[in-house]
């Protein structure tokens, strides 16, 4: 079992920045694929970025590549997301998720088999 915990979320205008971390506890947790999803009202949930087992590769989503930066801290096991340039279309619910079994980053919700509860960005223009 993995738990995830999602933080640092927020209200900020069009252009700041924010960092999300996403703590992880549980079986193994440091070893795995990492990614964060985001969901916006009426919209499926959408790839943001994802971080291999060692931290490298990266991947990320069109969206958002050359404005938001993913890292993780094996010895906090705590996956981070740093955030700047933020649009009013970056408005969502993100999520963390883990692939237990899954050997590289996936840009598709099924691998993932550990999902953080949330948390909401909003960026007012």
């Amino acid at each position: 079992q993995v738990q995830l915990v999602e933080s640092g979320g927020g209200l900020v205008q069009a252009g700041g920045s924010l960092r999300l971390a996403c703590a992880a506890s549980g079986s193994t947790s440091s070893s795995y694929v990492m990614a964060w999803f985001r969901q916006a009202p009426g919209k499926e949930r959408e790839f943001v970025a994802g971080i291999s087992r060692t931290g490298i590769p990266t991947r990320y989503g069109d969206s958002v590549k050359g404005r938001f930066t993913i890292s993780r801290d094996g010895v906090k096991n705590t996956m981070y997301l740093q955030m700047n340039s933020l649009k009013p279309e970056d408005t969502a619910v993100y999520y963390c998720a883990v692939a237990s079994s899954w050997p590289t980053v996936a840009v598709t919700t099924a691998p993932y088999d550990y999902w953080g509860q949330g948390t909401q960005v909003t960026i007012s223009s």
